[in-house]
């Protein structure tokens, strides 16, 4: 409202007020009394929803009191169950729950998510333990869409600048805001702030009309260290904000001068791409008992057994189990026998490849592939790829594992993630 003191005080004013969670409406009996001190002639009209019953009843009453319209305070979430659904309006406020979730509308929400740019939720939808972003989207529908200028003002704690990975609901519904350049400054508050919050909080402020001077720009203004300290505590409440510090933070703002406390950036700035970094996988191979003992951990023993019954060889499969083997010792003595033969078997077919140490995943899949041939059994590849890595091992000193198209295979224990500023 500060940037805007010589339209307020414009003669014949009407001004809009919406506070799409408004609680017992304090913040909306706040900016009329600041924009009555701007231009005591000018004709205020307060708007809110609410959907705690009992505040929403002190809301209606209040405003029934103060001489406002009761009619204008509607019972009901804002964004599903819209009491103003073609309105617009002037100045849109709003301290919206923390950490509430939106499961119980989630139908709603995703239906008016799926209307694109028909709905209000076009920009994406966050993680579904957290709306704050869902109130913002819904704030943005109800600013002017002439040439009339409307102005955001809400507060938020860390989660919406914070969470979401690149790509996620909350950074899509943040590049969706700064592309289209409506965020002008966000102003970082001091924490024990609230009564019911002892935590960092921020106001974002957005218009659909920047000056020109402010384009493609946001401010980031840190007004943390900016309070005093409360002589006794009110919950979690310590620090305030006295009149004279909301008129330094406000200057801050309607300055726009970079400083120790204010930074400007583009746009741009905050826009990120997420680069997958894959690093290739590097196996030894060698035929040995120590990696023979290895291969009871393994799960292809009992594919491999299935296969040979398929073949004639009657070999089974059992798992060695000790919790299996208390009932019977003879049953658990041969279902040990029978995997141990299981093992001999590979061993002999495995016999040609040579015991050494083999730092080519190439050369030894040659020497495997030619033990299978002598087989006269045909394994599928699945069931070869998983022999194979029963015998291998993590060497950055071997040479890359490649695909059968020549593709090298990344490394899952090494993949990392780099941010690139577009």
């Amino acid at each position: 409202m500060s940037k805007d003191r010589k339209k307020l005080s414009e003669k014949g004013k009407i001004v809009s007020v919406y506070d799409p969670a408004c609680g017992i409406g304090g913040m909306l009996t706040v900016a009329k009394e600041k924009i009555s001190e701007l231009n005591p002639k000018a004709k205020i009209h307060l708007f809110g929803q609410g959907l705690n019953e009992e505040t929403y009843a002190a809301c209606k009453a209040d405003m029934l009191i103060k001489g406002e319209n009761p009619d204008n305070i509607k019972y009901g979430l804002s964004f599903s169950e819209n009491g103003f659904l073609r309105e617009t309006f002037d100045y849109i406020l709003s301290n919206p729950p923390y950490g509430k979730n939106w499961k119980n509308d989630e139908e709603f929400i995703k239906i008016e998510a799926k209307r694109g740019s028909q709905g209000k939720f076009e920009a994406g939808l966050p993680g579904i333990s957290d709306g704050q972003l869902l109130f913002l989207q819904h704030m943005v529908s109800k600013m002017h869409k002439t040439e009339h200028r409307s102005r955001i003002a809400i507060v938020f704690n860390g989660s919406p600048l914070f969470n979401g990975d690149a790509g996620e609901g909350e950074s899509e519904i943040r590049r969706w805001i700064c592309e289209n350049d409506w965020l002008e400054a966000i102003i970082g508050l001091p924490n024990q702030l609230f009564y019911n919050a002892g935590i960092n909080t921020y106001i974002w402020l957005l218009t659909n009309q920047k000056d020109e001077s402010r384009k493609g720009k946001v401010a980031l203004i840190d007004a943390r260290n900016i309070f005093v300290k409360m002589t006794k505590s009110l919950g979690d409440k310590r620090n305030l904000i006295s009149d004279g510090q909301i008129q330094e933070i406000t200057d801050l703002y309607t300055e726009n001068i970079a400083n120790g406390r204010v930074k400007i950036l583009n746009t741009s700035d905050f826009a990120y791409r997420k680069i997958q970094v894959k690093r290739p996988l590097r196996l030894n191979f060698q035929i040995s008992q120590e990696r023979f003992e290895k291969v009871a951990k393994t799960n292809f023993l009992k594919d491999l057994s299935s296969v040979l019954t398929k073949n004639g060889i009657s070999f089974d499969y059992a798992q060695d189990d000790e919790n299996e083997c208390h009932s019977d010792k003879n049953e658990c003595h041969s279902e040990r026998s029978r995997t141990i033969d299981l093992y001999n078997y590979l061993s002999i077919v495995l016999d040609g490849i040579p015991k050494t140490l083999i730092k080519s995943h190439k050369k030894f899949k040659g020497y495997f592939d030619n033990s299978m041939k002598d087989t006269g059994i045909k394994f599928s590849k699945s069931l070869q790829d998983k022999i194979i890595m029963a015998f291998s091992e993590k060497d950055e000193t071997a040479e890359i594992v490649f695909d059968e198209k020549g593709n090298p295979l990344p490394d899952s224990e090494l993949r990392d993630y780099e941010y690139i500023p577009y």
